[in-house]
């Protein structure tokens, strides 16, 4: 029961989550259900994790596989996931080498550390509305005063820009171990950084010698219409970090590199007693199996264009940006008061990224039928705002 959970929560768990007072208990594509049985349909996937919908069964029967045989041995032995999924990662990207951990902000730390053995002593450019994670690094690297202020002192060596071209260009010089970037910046709302700006970042990098760093944790894994989504940008990075969706809602991550990073990682730089474990190297590898399909990633793009102009055309919808099912709205009425109300009322699964701004993230996987439902959904919430 709801109540029970809620009740050992309070008593037994750190507060350090504002949850919505649903228990979900099945997920399946892009619906979800309560202990009652109340059908949900999810535009959020776990915050882009479920990219190819909830326990997709080419998933479940890879880790059904697994857990069955081995589920652990540490990285001081060999397990056939792990080295496999390296070699798709590395060949759909940047054709270097992998480091595998646990999660988004894992990878971020791994990134920091690569970048700053390769260059010791330098500094790591980022941008403001930017978002790495929540681990001491990470958190050092997204600069947002709210985030940081409660931890301070952080880690040194992060300067902080505007993503302008011109800001980003300026902070870069001979003393700059990268530049760290999320091509679209996810937790602050959807923010598409313009092309002008990465291509000032790479050619700087260039210049000084410096890593041009892509955090793909959100964006990536099909979520924009192409695998990675820096390959709509014409830019390419020398390392990038993802998470989230690769393992289709078990915990990995991953730090890819180009060929001139790949052996700055020696053994004992760097390491995780669970990372790349045989269960959830098999789940990225399904996970990768069915995301990586050219007629998957197209039909991102048509339902993305479908979602971003329905979107456009509901009451209180001020503005739509983003890239594939990527999506955020600003709107002129409360965000979090709308997410509830849509939760609660018509069991659409959305969240808000500031005081009026909506972020969409849909299943890959999902159909025009359920985009148009999700947009009646929301306009049905909207439309009630509109009358009072």
């Amino acid at each position: 029961m709801l109540s029970e959970l809620q009740a050992l929560e309070r008593d037994h768990v750190i507060a350090s989550y504002a949850r919505s007072p649903v228990q979900f208990v099945r997920g399946e594509g892009p619906w979800l259900w309560d202990e009652d049985d109340n059908e949900y349909l999810d535009f959020l996937c776990g915050i882009s994790v479920t990219n190819v919908g909830h326990c997709h069964p080419r998933v479940v029967a890879a880790v059904r596989e697994q857990v069955g045989r081995l589920m652990h041995v540490s990285n001081l032995f060999y397990t056939e996931p792990a080295m496999r999924l390296a070699k798709r990662l590395s060949q759909s990207s940047l054709q270097g080498k992998v480091y595998f951990c646990n999660s988004g902000a894992e990878a971020s730390e791994a990134a920091i550390k690569l970048v700053r053995k390769a260059h010791p002593s330098g500094d790591v450019v980022v941008v403001y509305g930017a978002f790495h994670g929540r681990t001491y690094g990470a958190l050092s690297a997204t600069p947002q005063e709210a985030k940081q202020a409660p931890f301070a002192p952080l880690v040194p060596g992060f300067r902080a820009v505007e993503p302008t071209p011109e800001a980003i260009a300026g902070a870069v010089d001979a003393n700059t171990a990268a530049v760290l970037l999320e091509p679209i910046q996810g937790e602050s709302g959807v923010n598409v950084l313009s092309g002008e700006a990465l291509q000032a970042a790479r050619d700087a990098c260039d210049e000084h010698g410096a890593a041009l760093v892509f955090d793909e944790v959100q964006c990536g894994m099909g979520r924009t219409g192409t695998l990675w989504a820096y390959e709509q940008t014409g830019v390419t990075p020398d390392a990038m970090t993802v998470a989230k969706a690769l393992g289709s809602g078990l915990p990995i991550g991953a730090l890819v590199t180009a060929p001139h990073l790949a052996d700055v990682f020696q053994p004992g730089d760097h390491g995780s007693t669970f990372a790349g474990g045989p269960v959830v190297a098999s789940a990225a590898l399904a996970a990768l199996e069915v995301t990586d399909d050219p007629d998957l990633l197209a039909r991102v793009s048509e339902l993305g264009h479908r979602l971003q102009a329905g979107l456009e055309r509901l009451p209180h919808v001020l503005s739509v940006r983003g890239r594939g099912l990527m999506l955020a709205c600003e709107i002129d009425i409360p965000a979090p008061e709308l997410v509830r109300r849509v939760l609660t009322e018509q069991r659409l699964i959305l969240n808000a990224t500031g005081p009026t701004t909506v972020r969409l993230l849909p299943p890959l996987i999902v159909s025009e039928r359920e985009i148009d439902m999700a947009l009646e959904r929301l306009g049905a919430v909207l439309a009630q705002a509109d009358g009072g």
